[in-house]
């Protein structure tokens, strides 16, 4: 039995690299054509010259706060519920719509295994003719569906668990013997707590894939200690799988269908390898080809490969979120502007503003790492903020690599007492 979805996974890296940047223009320049957003925010780009990661680095990100702005705005006046980033129009080629958080709406397409769930799936360690029990939701998020089609694609059939309902998961899993679960590691847990409780023995129940919330290494060790190997995966409802887990543990692999990028949160400058920044995905989907989406989300690319053999990059996982617009003194002070800030002084490596002080008793600094600062430095940068911000703030100089690896530009540290 092969150790590997397919041979996507274990290509040289160059060959991988070579072919998602060799698909970009034709993709580009299919957005452009076939979805009106694009059509604007790109206008004026020619996608036969994005064929490198520093090109498409040029293009705008859209984060989800504009998403659901364009999408808000283009329903209200009678407009593409999608924005005008959907190729796809309602009828057979769009067989579901679904909602997240906003409300933000996507549609789900008629490819196979369309949110591209199958290969982590696979790495969690279910196979063909297995019957899995499905947690997620099938209802307004894509959640369920998600898991489903990438689990019809692996071959897999697929028991519509959904949420709720402990009592009933217990017995269908103990009548039913499913190969494992999908859905959030909670709602395992309170299952499995159930069954317990019950008396109920769930021995087919050995795997499980878990997201959509945190799965700490205690929980993990939870499970383990109850029978059930679990993975996790990364996704979200707007892109479909990012990022898989293996059985090496070590971070998450990143899928086959996306170029992943991690920039500086509130920008599109991609960071150093290994420096926390935001999760920017280009996902290789004609139905909703979304270029540089911003997850919200921080992470980090780990050195080196998988030792299961899988070659693509790896991320650490969540490790926070990328929005950190904090309102100080009655304003709102955003990532971009501590960016724009620093772009302003070529001296400066790294940024970060810092909020102390207790509530309504604001205290801002704004820290910048310099290998070299010339006499006035710290005076030009307190007015620059002040400029930029209208508020006032304290500047310190800091020698390059002193301020923390965590992915903040603007760090909350106020007491709330």
């Amino acid at each position: 039995m092969s150790d590997h979805y397919d041979a996507l996974e274990t290509r040289a890296p160059v060959a991988r690299e070579a072919a998602l940047l060799a698909a970009l223009p034709a993709h580009i320049a299919h957005a452009k054509a076939q979805a009106p957003a694009f059509a604007r925010a790109l206008a004026h780009v020619n996608p036969a010259d994005i064929t490198t990661r520093t090109a498409l680095a040029q293009l705008p990100v859209i984060r989800k706060h504009a998403l659901l702005a364009q999408q808000k705005s283009a329903r209200a006046a009678g407009g593409n519920v999608f924005g005008g980033y959907s190729t796809l129009g309602f009828g057979r080629a769009m067989p579901r719509v679904f909602a997240s958080p906003g409300t933000i709406y996507e549609p789900e397409g008629t490819a196979a295994d369309y949110w591209r769930m199958a290969r982590a799936l696979f790495a969690a360690g279910f196979r063909s003719g297995e019957l899995i029990h499905n947690c997620f939701s099938y209802h307004f998020t894509p959640a369920g569906s998600m898991m489903e089609t990438g689990a019809h694609a692996l071959g897999c059939t697929v028991f519509a668990g959904g949420t709720g309902q402990t009592e009933q998961q217990v017995s269908a899993m103990a009548e039913l013997q499913p190969a494992g679960y999908i859905g959030t590691p909670s709602f395992l847990k309170i299952i499995l707590e159930k069954a317990l409780e019950l008396g109920v023995a769930l021995p087919s129940v050995r795997r499980a894939l878990v997201s959509g919330e945190a799965f700490p290494p205690s929980l993990r060790e939870w499970m383990s200690a109850h029978g059930v190997d679990a993975y996790q995966c990364y996704a979200t409802a707007d892109v479909g799988l990012i990022a898989y887990e293996t059985a090496a543990r070590e971070g998450l692999v990143v899928d086959e269908g996306v170029v992943l990028e991690i920039v500086r949160p509130g920008t599109g400058d991609p960071v150093a390898a290994g420096e926390v920044g935001e999760v920017v995905v280009t996902t290789l989907n004609p139905a909703y080809p979304l270029v540089r989406f911003g997850t919200g989300d921080l992470s980090a690319l780990l050195p080196g490969s998988c030792p299961t053999g899988r070659s693509n990059l790896r991320i650490k996982g969540w490790m926070g979120r990328a929005d950190q617009t904090t309102k100080i003194r009655g304003m709102f002070v955003h990532p971009e502007q501590v960016d724009q800030i620093a772009k302003r002084f070529p001296e400066i490596l790294r940024a970060r503003l810092v909020v102390t002080g207790a509530m309504a008793q604001d205290v801002m600094t704004f820290k910048a790492e310099s290998a070299f600062a010339p006499e006035g430095l710290a005076e030009r940068l307190a007015d620059a903020v002040r400029d930029v911000t209208k508020l006032r703030a304290a500047v310190e100089l800091a020698e390059p690599g002193s301020l923390p690896n965590d992915g903040k530009v603007i760090e909350d540290a106020r007491s709330y007492q």
